[in-house]
């Protein structure tokens, strides 16, 4: 519960500092990002499994580059039930935003994560 309770507030944070990069990608406050953040996780676990076992040979084909595609619909549908307190102004802005979270989530996990379970 811990675990998850810090990469709700971890992807929260990394949620802020994607909005700070692109125009087209809002989010009204902390509480919006907290909030995004939750659903986001909430959705990665119920509909994504499901998208990705859908799609399951275009991302063989893709190599795996079809993941930041899914990524991206789940961000939409995450904007579509935030209402106003969390806007992206269309799939393209999506798109770009998945590729940028998921490279933010990685240095954070090869960063500080990792380090942090070596020194315990």
């Amino acid at each position: 519960m811990k675990r998850w309770i810090v990469s709700i507030l971890v992807n929260a944070l990394i949620l802020i500092v994607v909005a700070g990069f692109f125009d087209s990608f809002h989010l009204s406050g902390i509480w919006a990002a907290i909030g995004a953040s939750f659903i986001l996780s909430i959705l990665n676990v119920l509909v994504k499994p499901f998208l990705i076992l859908l799609t399951l040979p275009v991302t063989v084909l893709t190599l795996g580059l079809f993941l930041f595609v899914i990524n991206a619909a789940t961000l939409m549908i995450t904007e579509g039930l935030m209402g106003d307190a969390f806007n992206i102004d269309g799939f393209g802005t999506a798109l770009l935003a998945a590729v940028f979270i998921a490279i933010l989530n990685v240095m954070i996990q090869k960063g500080i994560v990792e380090p942090m379970k070596k020194d315990k």
